[in-house]
C-alpha cells in the first residue's frame, strides 16, 4: 500500500506540473471542427502532441485513425478515444461557438468536450507519465484516437484485423462516464423496414396503393412493443424507437409508390440480432408480407482517406464481471487517485466496447471525464478539472492489473 501511495503521489505531482499544458490541450482539439469522420486536422494536433511527449511511433492507419505507441512489451494495453464529433444541428440553439466553446466555473463548454475529446488529454499525457515512471516495463501501449460516431467498434474492428493488426489484451474506453469505471453496456441493431405501394394521382388515390399506410401496422406495433422486451439486471431493459421516415413519391400530389422507416433496436442479454428482426417481422399482418420487407442495415461507406470495412450495423451487448481483474484494478485507480469508492457501472448509449469486448471478447473497461446526458447537445460540456484529474487514472492503471 505504502508503494501505490507513493506512486499515485508522484503521478499528482506529475500531472499538476502539466496541468496547464493538459487544459490547453483540452482547448485545441475542441477547437478543431471533427465532424463526419472528418478526423484528419485533429489527428494531426493529437500526433503533435505525442511526438512532443516523446511517444515511440505516431502516425494515421489506413483508415485514417490516429496512432501513438509506446513500448514493445508482452502485454498490449489500448486506450480508445474516439476524436470525431456529432454536427452542430440548429446553430440558433447553441448560447456560444461550439468550437471556440466558453468555460464557466471551470466547465469548457463545446462540440465533443464531452462526447469524446475530454479523455484524449488525459490519455496522451497520461500513458507518457506511466512511461516515465517504470509503470509501463512490459507492456505496448497505444493511445487511438479513431472515428466512432459513423458506425461504432468499426475502428477497433480494422485496429485488429487490418492496421496494425494488433489484438490487446485489454483496451480502456474514454467515453464519459462521470469519472466511474463502466463495465459495460447494452447492444443494439440498426434496421430498415421497406412498404412497397402504387402511385396514382392524389385526385385519383382509390387507383393506388399507398406505402405509408401500410407501415401503419409497423409503427404502432413498434410503439407499443417496447414492455415485452428482454430485461437484464444490470444491464437493463430492451428498448426501441423509430428513428427516421422516408417516402418516394413523384410529387406532392401523389400517392407515395415507397415508404421507409429506420430502427434502433437497444438489445440486452438474453436478446439476440435474429430475435430483433423476427419482432418486426412479427408485426407485419400476413396480407402485407410480400410488400413489407425488414432488414439489417449493413455499413460500407468510406472513410474520409477513401478506406473501406464492410460492417453489419449489428452491435452486441457486452459486460464484464465485477471481479474481473481489469474491473478491479480500475476501481483500485480511481479510488487511489481520490474518487469516491463507487461500483462499476454502465452506459446508456453505444461505444466501441461493442467490437473490443462484444465481438473480440477483449477485456474492456470505460473510464471518462463529461457526463453522457450532454453528448450530442448544444450544452455539451465537461469539467476541466476532470480532464486533469482523468490523467492520473490512465498513468495508474497498467500498473494495478494483476
Amino acid at each position: 500500500m505504502n508503494s501505490v501511495n507513493k506512486v499515485k503521489e508522484e503521478i499528482h505531482a506529475r500531472v499538476a506540473a502539466q496541468r496547464q499544458h493538459i487544459i490547453d490541450f483540452m482547448h485545441q482539439i475542441v477547437a478543431i471542427p471533427s465532424m463526419e469522420s472528418q478526423i484528419g486536422p485533429v489527428g494531426e494536433r493529437i500526433g503533435e502532441e505525442m511526438r512532443k511527449l516523446g511517444y515511440d511511433e505516431v502516425r494515421f492507419d489506413v483508415m485514417g485513425n490516429i496512432l501513438g505507441k509506446i513500448g514493445n512489451g508482452p502485454r498490449v494495453i489500448v486506450y480508445d478515444s474516439h476524436v470525431d464529433t456529432v454536427g452542430l444541428g440548429n446553430l440558433d440553439e447553441w448560447t456560444h461557438d461550439p468550437f471556440k466553446g466558453k468555460v464557466e466555473d471551470g466547465v469548457l463548454y463545446g462540440r465533443g468536450a464531452c462526447d469524446e475529446k475530454g479523455s484524449t488529454p488525459g490519455m496522451v499525457y497520461g500513458l507518457a507519465i506511466a512511461r516515465d515512471m517504470g509503470l509501463l516495463d512490459g507492456w505496448t501501449a497505444y493511445y487511438f484516437g479513431n472515428m466512432e460516431e459513423w458506425c461504432d467498434g468499426i475502428a477497433p474492428n480494422s485496429f485488429v484485423e487490418v492496421d496494425p493488426k494488433v489484438r490487446p489484451d485489454y483496451a480502456v474506453i474514454g467515453e464519459p462516464t462521470l469519472m466511474n469505471v463502466y463495465r459495460g453496456h447494452k447492444g443494439r441493431i440498426e434496421l430498415k423496414v421497406t412498404a412497397t405501394g402504387r402511385s396514382a394521382h392524389a385526385a385519383s388515390n382509390h387507383l393506388g396503393d399507398n406505402a405509408i399506410y401500410s407501415l401503419l401496422p409497423v409503427l404502432t406495433g413498434i410503439r407499443d412493443l417496447e414492455p415485452k422486451l428482454g430485461d437484464h439486471p444490470f444491464l437493463g431493459h430492451g428498448k426501441i424507437t423509430v428513428t427516421d421516415m422516408h417516402v418516394s413519391t413523384p410529387s406532392i400530389n401523389a400517392v407515395p409508390n415507397e415508404a421507409f422507416i429506420y430502427i434502433d433496436r437497444r438489445m440486452t442479454f438474453g436478446e439476440t440480432k435474429e430475435g430483433a428482426i423476427a419482432e418486426i417481422e412479427a408485426l407485419i399482418p400476413e396480407e402485407m408480407k410480400e410488400k413489407v420487407k425488414v432488414e439489417a442495415l449493413f455499413y460500407d461507406e468510406p472513410s474520409y482517406t477513401g478506406f473501406v470495412f464492410p460492417v453489419d450495423k449489428y452491435f452486441p451487448a457486452w459486460a464484464l464481471e465485477e471481479d474481473h481483474p481489469l474491473v478491479q484494478a480500475g476501481l483500485k485507480a480511481r479510488k487511489a487517485i481520490g474518487l469516491p469508492d463507487n461500483p462499476a457501472g454502465k452506459w446508456n448509449f453505444s461505444t466501441n466496447g461493442i467490437y473490443w469486448a462484444g465481438k473480440a471478447g477483449i477485456p474492456s473497461i470505460g473510464f471518462g471525464p463529461g457526463d453522457e446526458v450532454y453528448a450530442h447537445s448544444v450544452m455539451e460540456r465537461v469539467p476541466l478539472a476532470d480532464v486533469v484529474k482523468a490523467t492520473e487514472f490512465y498513468a495508474l492503471l497498467p500498473g494495478l492489473i494483476a
